[in-house]
């Protein structure tokens, strides 16, 4: 049976992130070869996966990203189970270093086969349920390009907000910041009235109405008093419509127009953990 060093098993320990005991258990089981052990340790992950698979995990890191020109921006989430593992520094930076990958993607299928120092990020997935003992996946999956894209991570990682305008021009990201937070802040449920689908709209429409029948409303003026809580649903729900949380004397797309006249909101996209 080889020995085994103390710097052969700190090597590994580097390598996957797992447990000393762990590292030196595993080395042993192959007699001190590196990358099985490496491969024992990640069946180890797949074992602890499978019986975690049904596990709730609504706790994590929202991450946005924008690359180098601000024309691309992404955001996922690094879901775990507790607020305990969201919060550890390991945990935070490989949530930064996928969303990192996540810029040089399209779909949530594409990250997670992405190469992550040798391996899929869906093998680091599984590699890090073992070492943690908690389920660990990629929740959110969102990207955006526009002529400018700006970002906004809420404090603590809850919420992560990407916002592209339709210029860059300057002033461009501290506007794009400032309607991320407002994204963050409101959780609108979509950029304009365009944006609302009509089953929602139908929705808000019969509830209105069944308010103004309970109020005693006479039911042929229901149609024309429904229009205008509709109006009211969009000045309250779409983001460029909202009152500006900074300065609710004007809408987001007036606060917008004021760091340039012809600059306008073309997009959001919000992650929030547990939603």
């Amino acid at each position: 049976m080889a020995k085994i060093t103390a710097a052969e098993v700190n090597k590994l320990r580097k390598a996957t992130g797992a447990g000393m005991m762990d590292c030196k258990k595993a080395l042993v089981e192959v007699d001190g070869d590196f990358d099985k052990a490496i491969e024992v340790l990640r069946k180890k992950g797949q074992k602890v996966a499978a019986k975690r698979a049904d596990r709730e995990s609504s706790e994590g890191a929202a991450i946005a990203k924008v690359n180098a020109d601000a024309t691309k921006g992404a955001v996922i989430s690094l879901n775990c189970e507790t607020d305990f593992v969201a919060k550890n520094d390991d945990f935070v930076k490989l949530a930064n270093d996928f969303a990192d990958l996540a810029l040089q993607v399209s779909t949530k299928e594409e990250l997670l086969a992405a190469d992550y120092n040798g391996i899929s990020v869906q093998d680091k997935l599984t590699e890090q349920t073992g070492v943690i003992g908690e389920k660990i996946e990629i929740g959110s999956f969102k990207t955006l390009e526009a002529p400018f894209v700006g970002s906004y991570i809420h404090a603590g990682n809850k919420i992560a907000v990407l916002t592209g305008l339709s210029k860059n021009v300057a002033g461009a990201e501290d506007a794009a910041k400032d309607v991320s937070m407002q994204a963050a802040a409101m959780n609108p449920v979509a950029l304009n009235e365009e944006g609302v689908d009509q089953t929602t709209i139908e929705k808000e429409i019969e509830i209105a109405k069944d308010q103004l029948r309970a109020e005693g409303k006479p039911e042929d003026m229901l149609d024309n008093i429904a229009k205008g809580k509709i109006k009211r649903y969009f000045k309250d729900n779409t983001l460029v419509n909202q009152a500006f949380i900074k300065d609710n004397k004007q809408t987001v797309a007036e606060y917008v127009k004021s760091v340039d006249a012809d600059l306008t909101v073309v997009a959001f996209e919000r992650v929030a953990l547990g939603e």
